[in-house]
């Protein structure tokens, strides 16, 4: 399996390359500058490896929640790729890699993950590792961090940039259900990578470059796109 994964989704740029269960990754916390590193980023993988596009299997990107204009420069590339190469794409949450690295790097067992979508709100989700993978509990939101669902446990773990935007309003509401949170975690290509590998291996299918479309989670914002 050769796999491409890109993510923009955050502040996070990064761009991996899964190549049978190996993977390398390119990766800069770059506000505002994906549109000028994502290509380099790829064309880098691709180099390193001594691939080319037409070498790969699948394609794989963060498909949100996260910036607006940040998801659509992930999708519009692995779209346009896609296209050339007659590749299938697998959409993967931001959030779902967020909790996935929180698994990998700190051993937690139920994470919070939570994205600052600003205008004072969080796009949020739990996830329950189940052999270090994220398993998503209920369904993803954007809300005020001050209405989040309350979990029925303790013992869980905060991930992402809405727990160093709203910390105070996340622990008051939360209380003792959160032992531990981190701010500076943002989803990667190479989390994004060996989730997508997962989900094909297990019968997941990759969707055309039609059907590869960010998830906005907020209503208003894809409207107004759609009216521009």
């Amino acid at each position: 399996m050769k796999l491409l994964a890109l993510d923009t989704a955050t502040e996070a740029c990064s761009v991996a390359l899964y190549v049978d269960g190996e993977i390398s990754q390119r990766y800069r916390l770059a506000p505002r500058e994906h549109s000028h590193l994502i290509l380099q980023m790829l064309d880098d993988c691709l180099a390193e490896a001594e691939l080319k596009l037409s070498q790969l299997d699948a394609l794989a990107f963060g498909r949100g929640p996260g910036s607006f204009m940040g998801l659509r420069i992930a999708a519009g590339v692995v779209q346009g790729i896609s296209l050339a190469q007659d590749l299938p794409i697998v959409p993967v949450s931001t959030l779902a890699s967020i909790a996935h690295i929180q698994m990998q790097q700190r051993g937690a067992m139920r994470v919070l993950a939570a994205i600052d979508a600003r205008m004072a709100e969080v796009y949020w989700g739990a996830f329950i590792n189940n052999n270090g993978l994220p398993v998503l509990q209920g369904q993803e939101m954007v809300l005020p961090p001050e209405q989040v669902p309350i979990p029925d446990t303790e013992g869980w773990s905060g991930a992402g940039t809405g727990w160093g935007s709203y910390a105070d309003l996340l622990v008051r509401r939360l209380g003792d259900h959160v032992s531990t949170s981190q701010a500076e975690v943002f989803p990667s290509a190479a989390s994004i990578a060996e989730l997508a590998v997962v989900g094909l291996a297990s019968g997941e299918q990759g969707v055309a470059a039609a059907q590869a479309i960010p998830v906005y989670l907020r209503d208003q914002v894809a409207k107004k796109a759609a009216s521009r």
